[in-house]
């Protein structure tokens, strides 16, 4: 049976006096809740400078909840995940339209994660992350949709380029600007010791990867970790909101796939 252990954490760092972040997650009621559906967490980071970004984090954030345990039982994560996110995308975006003078430019960044028998789905838009930690290293799961790493997957600059470049906190793709939304989706098995990090541009900004991993290690206490991440962000730098999700695998079941329908494997 799928297993884990989770904390999250928002802080709104040490320049913002508003936390324009928002996270939250779903947790199986039962046994049988957590077969058909499974977990689901989820971080969305509202765009600075635009009106009302906590409000379109926290709409996202709450439509994907609420609509993932009524969704299908059983319907696969890498088409259940990216139609939620779609429908988030709408909702916010009809949202704006109706807040008033301003209100069109609400946006929010958004990564997901949902975990069903040994599973993880991961979508995304925007620069918010999600990072694997296994064996002592942390492996971005996510590309960031920013201009700057669009640039660079296309060859025109080079990664360093890009790491560097005065483009790469601006988004080329974020939840609620237009109507219609490119998610990403990518689904990756799991294993017991596993930790999965969601984490905004706020805390992946000054915490390398390296450190993510040492401080979100299997046997870290999870919300210890949590904190000592947030701190470690303010620490080298806190101008910007800073959220983390860790999500640590307890234990996981086994499936194969027949007919697209799960089966437990011995």
């Amino acid at each position: 049976m799928l297993d884990v252990d989770f904390a999250h954490l928002s802080d709104p760092g040490k320049v913002r006096d508003n936390n324009e972040d928002y996270v939250g997650h779903y947790q199986p009621a039962t046994l049988e809740e957590g077969r058909s559906h499974g977990w689901l967490f989820v971080l969305a980071d509202g765009v600075g400078g635009h009106d009302r970004g906590e409000v379109a984090s926290k709409a996202a954030v709450e439509s994907l909840l609420e609509a993932f345990p009524q969704a299908p039982a059983e319907e696969p994560l890498g088409t259940l995940l990216p139609r939620l996110v779609r429908e988030a995308n709408v909702h916010v975006y009809e949202l704006a339209k109706k807040t008033g003078s301003g209100g069109s430019s609400m946006s929010t960044t958004i990564v997901a994660c949902a975990l069903r028998h040994d599973r993880a789905c991961v979508a995304h838009a925007g620069d918010s992350r999600c990072y694997l930690v296994r064996q002592g290293e942390a492996r971005q799961l996510t590309r960031d949709h920013t201009v700057a790493q669009d640039q660079a997957s296309l060859g025109l600059i080079s990664s360093s380029d890009a790491a560097a470049a005065a483009t790469r906190h601006v988004l080329s793709r974020s939840l609620g600007r237009d109507l219609f939304l490119n998610v990403d989706v990518s689904e990756h098995q799991v294993q017991p010791d596993d930790v999965l990090v969601l984490c905004c541009d706020g805390l992946h900004g000054p915490v390398a990867p390296a450190d993510i991993a040492s401080i979100a290690s299997p046997g870290a206490n999870i919300e210890n970790a949590a904190r000592r991440l947030v701190n470690l962000a303010n620490d080298r730098d806190g101008s910007d909101n800073i959220s983390v999700q860790l999500i640590r695998i307890r234990s996981v079941e086994r499936v194969g796939m027949y007919r697209g329908r799960p089966y437990q494997l011995r």
